[in-house]
């Protein structure tokens, strides 16, 4: 094993907005304080009763998905906690992931992509 789940991140126009939706279905808190995040205009957080996380992230000129339309695709991406940086980022290399952004200047987490494209974060715990 290299990492847990953390958390499941959505791309979104308003994040507070969209973590106010999920409770509404979910349960849980919105922004519960929480280590692991700062939260923000562009950052948001739902704790749910279940124990899993989600999060919401703002992006510009965000454009929505089209289901089925393979032009808009379904937009989100896993976050992995994981102890040692350096360490996870050459086991998922060597499993056929891709680095995206190393980050700089000591950033707690490093963007890779899986086989197919999609991106994931490893987050140092």
């Amino acid at each position: 094993m290299i990492a847990d789940l953390q958390c499941v991140v959505l791309d979104c126009p308003e994040p507070l907005e969209l973590a106010s939706f999920y409770r509404s279905l979910l349960g849980g808190t919105v922004n519960q304080p929480d280590r692991r995040w700062a939260v923000s205009d562009a950052w948001a957080t739902l704790h749910t009763a279940s124990g899993v996380v989600l999060a919401f992230q703002r992006v510009a000129d965000y454009r929505p998905p089209v289901w089925p339309d393979p032009a808009r695709p379904q937009q989100f991406h896993l976050d992995f906690t994981v102890a040692d940086l350096d360490l996870a980022e050459k086991q998922v290399l060597a499993r056929g992931a891709t680095l995206l952004d190393a980050g700089t200047g000591g950033r707690s987490w490093r963007i890779c992509a899986d086989p197919a494209g999609h991106p994931f974060c490893l987050v140092r715990h």
